[in-house]
């Protein structure tokens, strides 16, 4: 059996390996928070739309996403409604209002949906209720998201409060969550969101939903809408769209930069702290590596003990630093009320292991060449 040297070298110094390991856990921890941030802009992207019962949407080229949607004239939709494919069309309705914390009488911004309640706009169980949509029916009442933050106050049915200087009840609850763009969302009828959102008519909506009919490919019908409607309106998919908002977070702000940037430097700090250790290590052994150099080992015997100690403090630090971004993905999800979808997934669990392994050998590879470099002569 051969002597695992790698090993020997990495634990007679107790204090400088565990050091090792919790550089290399900060790094891994530090990319799986940042991936996951990155991860949860698509997934929050999916999670609207994907509630959403339509196949294809119509909106302003001038909408970024959808919290800044753009108005256009509703007969769109009329004239959708007539191109082959089309089995209905409905309007929906969004912006921004003052919502009051009924306990400390506190405004904040709170993200509205509006629309046509005899339309199957989403798919959320409780508008799927006869009961709650007669409720919403009445004047001045909507349904409040549970994943709204703390900071709106109270979220039972009954509720009663100001929006927009307004009286308002809420009737009921649903599950859907704001994203980034916003910490809470309310949904409500046509007729109350043209209430609130005087002198604004309902003729003048945001997005058009689109379902198409069994078994028609909704991307030959993204065509034929796109080659009948005027150019104020743009049409794609479900997944399209929800790619386009992905996108906008990630490219044209600030967000996408800072996770990305966060990755970068989790990586540079990894190669650091690691090359140190084993750096130090190859110094305070180098009679040890010399001595093989002068039995005749090869250089390359030397790159693979070194790269064998890179491996294992990936290993070793990797464990601690997946548990731990397990639980702060958890925090996270309950801090902002499940706003923020922060999961780990098998490929993003794989990749940040690759991550940690090309991180810890670049720093062994880097290091190993005071070993390889030196003359037995000289260190003798």
């Amino acid at each position: 059996m051969r002597t695992p040297l790698a090993w020997l070298n990495l634990v007679h110094e107790r204090t400088r390996l565990l050091v090792a390991i919790a550089g290399v856990t900060f790094a891994v921890l530090l990319i799986f928070m940042n991936l996951g941030f990155l991860g949860a802009l698509s997934l929050t992207a999916n999670q609207i739309y994907g509630q959403m019962n339509a196949d294809i949407f119509l909106f302003s080229p001038k909408t970024l996403e959808i919290t800044t949607a753009e108005p256009f004239p509703i007969e769109r939709i009329y004239q959708a409604a007539g191109i082959t494919g089309v089995k209905r069309t409905m309007p929906l309705y969004v912006g921004y209002t003052q919502w009051r914390n009924p306990e400390t009488r506190i405004n904040r911004a709170m993200f509205c949906y509006g629309f046509n309640l005899s339309d199957p706009v989403f798919k959320m169980p409780a508008l799927s209720d006869p009961a709650l949509l007669n409720r919403l029916q009445q004047p001045n009442t909507v349904l409040l998201d549970r994943q709204s933050r703390p900071e709106f106050g109270p979220q039972t049915v009954g509720t009663r409060t100001e929006m927009d200087r307004r009286a308002v009840e809420v009737v009921g609850n649903y599950n859907l969550g704001g994203g980034f763009a916003a910490d809470g969302t309310i949904i409500l009828g046509d007729h109350n969101y043209r209430r609130y959102f005087d002198p604004r008519p309902l003729d003048i909506i945001d997005f058009g939903l689109v379902q198409v009919e069994a078994g028609v490919d909704p991307q030959i019908v993204v065509e034929r809408l796109s080659a009948a409607l005027p150019e104020d309106v743009e049409v794609l998919t479900q997944a399209q769209l929800a790619k386009r908002e992905t996108d906008y977070w990630i490219t044209n702000t600030s967000i996408g930069f800072i996770f990305s940037l966060g990755v970068l430097v989790a990586l540079i700090v990894g190669v650091v702290i690691v090359y140190q250790v084993l750096y130090t290590d190859i110094s305070s052994h180098m009679k040890e590596y010399s001595t093989l150099k002068a039995m005749g080992y090869p250089a390359q015997f030397l790159f693979g003990v070194v790269l064998q100690e890179a491996l294992i403090l990936a290993i070793l630090g990797y464990i601690p630093g997946f548990a731990i971004a397990l639980g702060l993905y958890e925090m996270t999800i309950r801090a902002t009320a499940g706003t923020l979808p922060v999961g780990m997934t098998l490929f993003r669990a794989i990749f940040v292991f690759g991550l940690a392994i090309v991180m810890c050998s670049l720093s062994g590879l880097i290091s190993v060449q005071k070993a390889v470099s030196a003359d037995p002569a000289d260190v003798f």
